[in-house]
């Protein structure tokens, strides 16, 4: 089967094993709080990114002297995960690397992705497995679209902490190193389609380890708890119906990137043998 459901008395979600991409989240009456996807603006809805988050300068990084290729986001969300674990509220899907991936990342790893539904809740938790004996360098993130019926200039972001925040500009996949002021001592931010004229909101760093999604007039709202996560990316079409609210471990490459992977900005070192965990939960606060 492609997806496997999970559920609990207050949601039921479904999960696609290509990619262990989300598909689906919905309440008990039927309402569906996750992007479904439309070719107009976007046919995904929640790819994972590993094992880099955003693009390379050239799709291109040097490891150990030799030179590989990777696509924007990595190459995860494409390929077919297994089911290791399975309960009625839960489960767990796997990737191990293949020759595939060895060509385009040369390292030994499991990935874990695990769902759990905790009452009006859905945990995700990646696990990393370092199954080599030298470094792993790696990015995670996630990527979910929320769906926004009313498009989302009828919805603000609600920060958990007052922010000063500043988006990364980009130049194509990259950052350019400059920044653009977005919010300045503020914990709400009204959304509007000029942010995402070029691509996304950028913020390489921020205090907040929550945001909610909020409905302007009330009655819908998710929030995104990310500890761990030091980055976040928000991103839709100029247009479309949903926003991405993306934890990130990573950044894209910047445009003066030297392309070594070890020195990359936002770059996770997993020590030979090791393993790293980070986990994020969406919470739908209007069931």
């Amino acid at each position: 089967m492609s997806q496997v459901t999970i559920q609990n008395a207050f949601l039921s979600v479904a999960v696609d094993r290509t990619g262990a991409e989300l598909a689906s989240i919905r309440d008990r009456a039927g309402h569906e709080y996750l992007w479904q996807g439309d070719a107009r603006f976007w046919v995904s809805r929640a790819p994972i990114l590993f094992p880099i988050v955003g693009g390379l300068k050239e799709d291109c990084y040097t490891l150990d002297g030799q030179s590989y290729t990777l696509p924007k986001h990595g190459f995860a969300r494409t390929m077919e995960f297994a089911v290791a674990e399975k309960t009625e509220s839960s489960v767990v899907l796997t990737l191990e690397a293949t020759d595939e991936t060895r060509a385009s990342f040369p390292r030994a790893f499991l990935l874990q992705v695990g769902f759990t539904l905790e009452g009006r809740s859905l945990a995700v938790r990646y696990t990393i497995d370092n199954l080599s004996e030298q470094t792993m360098y790696a990015s995670i993130g996630a990527h979910e679209g929320y769906s926004c019926p009313e498009g989302i200039e009828a919805y603000d972001l609600l920060f958990e902490q007052e922010e000063t925040l500043a988006t990364c500009e980009l130049d194509g996949n990259l950052l350019n190193g400059d920044t653009t002021p977005v919010l300045t001592n503020g914990s709400v931010l009204p959304l509007e389609t000029r942010y995402f004229a070029i691509d996304a909101l950028v913020f390489a760093s921020i205090r907040s380890q929550s945001v909610t999604l909020a409905r302007r007039s009330g009655g819908r709202s998710i929030r995104v708890d990310f500890p761990g996560f030091p980055s976040l990316g928000i991103w839709t079409k100029p247009g479309a119906p949903y926003l991405c609210i993306e934890p990130w471990c990573g950044l894209p490459d910047e445009t003066c990137s030297s392309g070594d992977i070890a020195s990359k900005r936002g770059i996770l070192a997993i020590p030979g043998r090791r393993s790293l965990t980070r986990d994020h939960t969406i919470s739908i606060l209007d069931v």
